[in-house]
């Protein structure tokens, strides 16, 4: 028996301030001349998902303008300022439709590429046990992680309050981690330095493939 597609739903987490990276918003940050937040949403564009929703908050107005021309939703958090959390919330109370999944994504994770988000996704889909499939990089806890239906209700109704992380943390019984052969899961982007050594690091790899390609 063929087992059927999951019907997969994508919440980014588009709504802090920043404020680690100063005076600009990291979102806005070019990733070889694309605005980081279309960057990561389009990596997800590009991956098996059914629906995306970006949830913008702090700075919404100038934000909104690089992705609105891309096919996903987008929601407002007003009470962005008390924390990750009341964005997933919010996220997940705006989608009405039933998904057996949701890919919980965070805006600033410009290594990813569609290929992780469909290992993650197939993770979810053949999971042996658990609500939660958690990506891992040599033992460290990475995003986005895959949620079910089921997860997303005790989240909405409130009986799973903590926050995704503490949630993973003290519910190890609910979670299926997954190994990932590269850092991408664990790459954000919060600090000016961190920028710049991403920036640095990326075109050191672009450099290294135009000499192996021309050899």
């Amino acid at each position: 028996m063929v087992k059927q597609q999951a019907r997969i739903a994508a919440v980014v987490l588009a709504a802090g301030s920043s404020q680690r990276m100063g005076e600009v918003n990291k979102l806005h940050l070019p990733i070889d001349g694309t605005p980081l937040l279309r960057h990561s949403v389009q990596t997800l564009l590009d991956a098996s998902i059914d629906d995306i929703l970006v949830v913008l908050g702090y700075d919404h107005q100038t934000t909104r303008t690089l992705i609105e021309d891309l096919p996903l939703g987008i929601v407002v958090n007003e009470a962005h300022a008390s924390g990750q959390m009341s964005s997933v919330h919010c996220g997940l109370n705006a989608l009405d439709e039933t998904y057996d999944g949701f890919v919980i994504a965070l805006g600033d994770q410009p290594a990813l590429r569609s290929t992780d988000i469909e290992i993650l996704i197939d993770a979810f889909v053949n999971r042996h046990s658990g609500e939660v499939v958690v990506p891992t990089y040599q033992g460290e806890r990475g995003n986005p992680i895959v949620i079910s239906d089921r997860c997303r209700g005790d989240i909405v109704a409130g009986t799973r309050n903590l926050g995704c992380r503490k949630f993973i943390e003290k519910n190890p019984e609910l979670v299926e981690k997954i190994e990932m052969s590269n850092p991408a899961v664990v790459i954000d982007l919060d600090t000016p330095q961190e920028y710049a050594d991403f920036c640095t690091t990326a075109v050191l790899q672009d450099s290294n493939n135009l000499t192996q390609n021309a050899s």
